[in-house]
């Protein structure tokens, strides 16, 4: 009899959890996800292997702007200005790439 009554409570839970993924819409988050993270591997290539080469050459380094940095005296500390600059880049062109994604499927209509 306990069994049952445990076995029961487990389905109604079971039930009540894929409702919360249908209401919420939890695999679309999901999917989301996870193509957001492939974007972002792809844009960090993007700027990386394409961007990034042009511009170091016209710097004269062959890191591009990530061998970029300002010393801080004789500690031999440095601010790694193009790291930033670079990861600058990566976020703007992903924003835009996002910005473009979400007027193409017209998803900043208000409803």
């Amino acid at each position: 009899m306990a069994g049952s009554k445990i076995a029961g409570r487990v389905k109604g839970g079971a039930n009540g959890f894929m409702t919360f993924i249908k209401e919420q819409n939890i695999v679309g988050l999901a999917i989301g996800l996870v193509l957001g993270t492939a974007a972002g591997v792809v844009v960090n290539s993007l700027v990386d292997n394409v961007i990034m080469p042009p511009i170091g050459l016209l710097l004269g380094s062959t890191e591009g702007l990530r061998g970029w940095t300002i010393p801080l005296g004789s500690t031999g500390a440095v601010i790694g200005i193009g790291t930033f600059l670079n990861d600058l880049i990566n976020f703007l062109i992903l924003a835009l790439a996002i910005y473009f994604v979400v007027k193409a499927l017209k998803l900043d209509t208000k409803k």
